[in-house]
């Protein structure tokens, strides 16, 4: 009887030892999650404090060792109090320990592009993608390091090959369509436009354009000679010949400029032109661009003009909508394009109303036109042949008013070729 006691009292305080222990780690659990809980929410204060985060994250990590999330925030914490050597040593212990914190993998390849360690921020990133091979943030990282380190060509081909796993996405289209501008290579082209007029006895009107283009990294630079005739009652009403030059200058970060210079002693052109524009890029495939342009007439009158732009890539779409302030009568186009292939592959759309200093077939009237009204549509597609032959087509419809309430359609029709070598 004595030892069925002593048996039953050894069991009953071996059960209360064991709900002891239990109780004693749900409540550090508890402890611990809470402590957890308020670092985070520092964390995502307007002025969080760091010193203090990391303090609170020693003691969790104290108090649960194995809880990889303190060593996390610890290495967050640190990161973001320039401690980068602490800060590398948490995120390597986190993704050693457990690789399934994405977060870990993210802050360090961060770090490394940050501290410009490309090749070591190479390798984090590619074990992350084996891991984790359908996360567009992996890709997107390996993409920028390549960027950084100038390897435009592997670049190049591997946004390529996430374009095929991530079709549509308007980063990658908006990357690749840069891309495609930094590739070196040389181009000859010729442009022929002619305009036809339904009012009678004016018209038609010709636009012929060659040039030459070099495209490097940093940029482009284009020549270009243009030569108009425009022809009223049987008559040559204007003809002469003008020398542009133009260039678009990158970045670093995809960023660029475009510079147009243009001068004709021809009653055909404006005396000079100037065009300047800043094109920023925005994540989600957006683009911004401010410019202006000012251009002197063979009179020696003068225009200013202000352009502000948007535009979005919508999946292979680009949509775009630009306006020119100027005196009187603003101007405003939109434009959109379905790109089924490169770059040079596309078909556009656009409208607008009023007339735009950039348009070439109407520079000559630029200065009247200003003032009138005019409502315009345009349709048209380009195409790479056989890697070296670019052809394009544009037809537009325009429904200018010539006069008060008075209105002629024009139809231009535009082929252009090139040749990419």
């Amino acid at each position: 009887m004595k030892s069925i006691k002593i048996t039953y009292f050894v069991k009953l305080f071996f059960c209360l030892f064991l709900l002891s222990v239990q109780n004693i780690k749900a409540q550090r659990k508890i402890d611990t999650d809470s402590l957890l809980s308020v670092i985070i929410q520092d964390m995502k204060t307007d002025h969080p404090d760091y010193q203090q985060n990391i303090q609170r994250a020693l003691l969790g990590k104290k108090l649960a060792p194995d809880y990889l999330d303190f060593h996390l925030v610890l290495g967050r914490n640190y990161d973001l109090t320039k401690i980068k050597d602490s800060a590398r040593y948490y995120y390597k212990y986190v993704i050693d320990k457990n690789p399934v914190y994405e977060d870990a993998f993210l802050y360090l390849i961060n770090m490394d592009i940050e501290e410009e360690k490309y090749e070591e921020g190479l390798i984090i990133t590619n074990k992350a993608i084996d891991l984790y091979p359908n996360s567009k943030p992996f890709q997107l990282r390996r993409i920028a390091i390549y960027a950084l380190q100038g390897d435009t060509e592997n670049e190049l081909k591997y946004v390529k090959s996430v374009r095929l796993k991530f079709p549509h996405d308007p980063d990658i289209e908006q990357r690749l369509y840069l891309l495609y501008n930094k590739i070196n290579y040389d181009r000859i082209g010729a442009y022929y436009n002619v305009t036809t007029i339904d009012r009678s006895g004016v018209g038609p009107w010709h636009l012929v354009s060659v040039d030459y283009l070099r495209q490097r990294l940093w940029g482009s630079i284009i020549g270009r000679v243009n030569y108009a005739r425009r022809r009223s009652s049987d008559t040559i009403m204007s003809t002469g010949l003008q020398l542009e030059a133009e260039s678009y200058i990158f970045s670093k970060k995809n960023n660029y400029s475009f510079i147009n210079v243009a001068f004709s002693a021809a009653d055909a052109f404006p005396k000079v032109r100037l065009a300047y524009s800043y094109f920023r890029n925005f994540k989600k495939g957006w683009e911004a661009d401010l410019g202006a342009r000012y251009i002197i007439m063979q009179d020696n009158s003068d225009l200013k003009t202000l352009n502000i732009g948007v535009g979005k890539y919508l999946g292979s779409y680009w949509l775009n909508l630009r306006t020119y302030i100027q005196k009187d009568s603003p101007s405003l186009t939109f434009t959109s394009r379905y790109y089924f292939n490169t770059k040079y592959d596309y078909i556009t759309l656009m409208t607008g109303y009023g007339t735009s200093p950039d348009d070439r077939t109407t520079a000559a009237q630029y200065d009247r036109r200003v003032f009138l009204n005019s409502y315009r549509l345009s349709a048209g597609f380009a195409t790479l042949v056989k890697t070296h032959y670019i052809i394009g087509i544009l037809i537009t419809d325009n429904e200018q008013e010539y006069k008060k309430d008075k209105f002629q359609r024009e139809l231009n029709f535009a082929f252009s070729l090139q040749y990419k070598f």
